[in-house]
């Protein structure tokens, strides 16, 4: 394939003066679209001119279809060979070409292909490049598909690169989709290897297609008898392009692969299928989309593929995540399974009740999440980070249900003689291996944790402390406009009850009741009075923070909260041996207050109506090994050993 893409790509030489490097990916990748499906048409070519003088528009689909084999044709009398035979009119030709392709081939318009030819014949480049392009055999007999797939993306990579973009973003490597398609197609290993085998693979961030060409060719390695229908949607349309040439090439039906952005928009919006897989972007904005998904959600309330919850504008990622699960074929039709690779932070990231939280919440309640994959840092050609390959499924095997596999895999990699952006490292087909074992044996081991959905849970309870103030009359002078108001009344001079106040003294109460039977006694001897409330009011304006002071009351006689002193404990699930999940949370919650809060913060109380459910997946943690410190002689020693290192240098240089 490198050959193969350096002979390609080396055909931009023919560009330089009249297009900027960063400009040749859209000259070189259209050109050499056409020219495989060139390769594609030469055999059928003459059939399907002979079809074209009977048939026309659907007819001609049909009949194409049945005759040749293929999804699409070109009615053109023009090939690349016969293209040459007249220079000068190769332009007019080439358009000609071009807009005789079937209706379902409308990849050309979106590199604003005419513009281009256009161009490159005025500057005289038009005849060069298509005699370049015509001497690259790209037929399938010469160039099988899956190395046309690696070719498309050779030539993304180096466009990317050239324009200083990102090359992850339009694809994913390799070695982390054939990881994925094999997680993925674990479960129906027996079944997928029957006879006539038909299943439904979708993308919805299919970029150009190399998720869905590496699942295709895994389950055909398994079973050649075998048949996957590919779909998959793309917003971007150079990817999108790519994609559904690469699709063609593999004889699948081209409309399954359609343009738009999924979360605005899915054009699959009546369909589920047996897999689902996703790379969508991480850390990335969906403000493009806010509007059409805030307003999906409201039509289609918490049964939509957004119901669950929405995260942060900064990033769309667990978008992705609910759709995949809502896209999965329902259980009662036979259930499917999902891929998506994340970010570390779908796994933690939001308070309780937050849109995340949510998300995790409803996935593990409804037992969707299969296993969690921690891969390798610097896998992927966009980002270094830590990524994971979460797997869904809405019909687990029985030994699974209620139940969540983690797998850290981190160190199961090997080192690419030559990175590629960020990606340095890959996995390999021992490591595959070795992934997908852990993943079938279903077993604890050292890289393998099985844990219930509900040691994911806890609740967030909130602590309060009792308010307690003492009070003084003499600070009712700097009492400001809205607390007289509050305590004496909007229509009410507070003059003579602020005068009565004055006479009292400074003296301090630590009670509110006894405070407020004082002020109340010398209210009524000046033939003065406020309600029950007024006088509460009162009291807290004129009080200040004492903890020596009696817990300031309600009307009910319950203790006031201190706002500021108001605290938050997450309670596990588990703790205290809890089996019950939420449904124990009573007895857990309480039994963990009086433990852990009630000891050390005396007069304290929870306030059950703020207590707040949610669901975290600390990977991390689960998995963290305690190393201990080296012992303070071991330290002693090393430096024992670097001081005398450099005593011995220091004598040097004085001698």
């Amino acid at each position: 394939m490198s050959t193969l893409g350096g002979l390609v790509w080396s055909i931009a030489d023919q560009l330089r003066g009249v297009y900027r490097p960063h400009q040749y990916g859209g000259i070189i990748l259209p050109f050499t679209i056409l020219r495989r499906l060139d390769c594609l048409l030469e055999p059928t070519r003459d059939e399907v001119r002979a079809l074209a003088k009977e048939f026309e528009d659907g007819a001609l689909d049909v009949q194409v279809k049945r005759k040749t084999g293929l999804t699409f044709y070109n009615t053109s009398q023009y090939d690349f060979a016969k293209l040459l035979l007249d220079p000068a009119g190769l332009r007019a030709n080439l358009i000609d070409y071009v807009s005789h392709f079937s209706g379902n081939i409308d990849v050309f318009e979106r590199f604003g292909f005419e513009a281009e030819i256009n161009k490159l014949d005025e500057k005289n480049r038009l005849y060069l490049v298509v005699s370049q392009f015509a001497k690259v055999d790209l037929h399938p007999d010469t160039v099988p598909n899956a190395e046309m797939g690696d070719l498309y993306e050779h030539l993304i990579y180096k466009f990317a690169e050239a324009s200083n973009e990102e090359a992850g973003e339009h694809y994913t490597p390799r070695d982390a989709i054939r990881l994925m398609v094999d997680l993925l197609f674990a479960e129906e290993n027996e079944a997928l290897l029957e006879p006539g085998t038909i299943r439904t693979i979708y993308d919805p961030t299919a970029g150009t297609g190399g998720m869905l060409s590496v699942a295709e060719e895994r389950l055909l390695e398994r079973n050649p008898r075998a048949r996957l229908r590919l779909y998959g949607q793309e917003i971007n349309d150079l990817s999108y392009a790519i994609c559904k040439s690469d699709m063609i090439g593999k004889g699948q039906d081209v409309g399954n692969i359609r343009l738009g952005d999924t979360l605005a928009d899915d054009k699959f919006f009546d369909k589920t299928f047996d897999f689902c897989m996703s790379n969508p972007p991480y850390g990335v904005d969906w403000k493009a989309s806010e509007a059409a998904v805030k307003e999906e959600r409201t039509k289609a309330g918490p049964d939509g593929r957004f119901g669950p919850g929405l995260p942060p504008i900064s990033d769309g990622q667990m978008l992705f995540l609910t759709h995949l699960a809502h896209k999965m074929r329902p259980a009662h039709e036979g259930g499917g399974r999902a891929g998506i690779v994340l970010n570390g932070s779908p796994s933690f990231t939001g308070a309780a009740e937050s849109g995340p939280s949510e998300i995790r919440r409803w996935l593990l309640e409804n037992d969707l999440v299969d296993a969690i994959i921690a891969l390798p840092t610097d896998m992927f050609f966009n980002t270094g980070i830590a990524t994971y390959i979460w797997l869904l499924d809405n019909a687990k095997q029985s030994e699974r249900r209620g139940k969540v596999q983690l797998i850290d895999a981190t160190s199961m990699w090997t080192k690419m003689r030559k990175g590629m952006g960020s990606k340095r490292k890959e996995i390999d087909a021992a490591a595959r291996e070795r992934i997908v074992k852990l993943y079938d044996a279903f077993t604890e081991t050292e890289h393998s944790k099985i844990l219930k959905n509900s040691d994911f849970g806890y609740w967030t309870i909130t602590v309060e402390r009792p308010l307690r103030l003492n009070f003084s009359a003499c600070r009712a002078a700097d009492l400001d406009g809205k607390a007289l108001a509050k305590a004496f009344g909007k229509d009410t001079d507070p003059s003579p009850f602020l005068a009565v106040l004055a006479g009292m003294g400074k003296h301090t109460y630590l009670s509110q009741d006894k405070f407020i039977e004082a002020v109340r006694e010398e209210f009524a001897t000046a033939g003065m009075k406020l309600t029950p409330a007024q006088y509460r009011h009162l009291a807290v304006a004129l009080g200040e923070p004492d903890e020596a002071a009696e817990a300031v009351k309600d009307a009910k006689g319950n203790p006031e909260p201190n706002v500021p002193k108001r605290d938050t404990e997450n309670v596990p699930f588990t703790y205290g041996g809890n089996t019950l999940g939420d449904a124990g949370r009573d007895a857990t919650v309480q039994a963990y207050f009086d433990a852990e809060v009630a000891p050390y913060v005396p007069g304290a109380w929870i306030d059950p109506k703020k207590t707040k459910v949610s669901y975290e997946i600390p990977f991390t943690r689960i998995f963290y090994t305690h190393t201990p410190p080296r012992s303070l002689e071991e330290i002693d020693r090393d430096l024992e050993a670097q001081i005398s290192k450099i005593m011995g240098l220091l004598r040097e240089v004085e001698a």
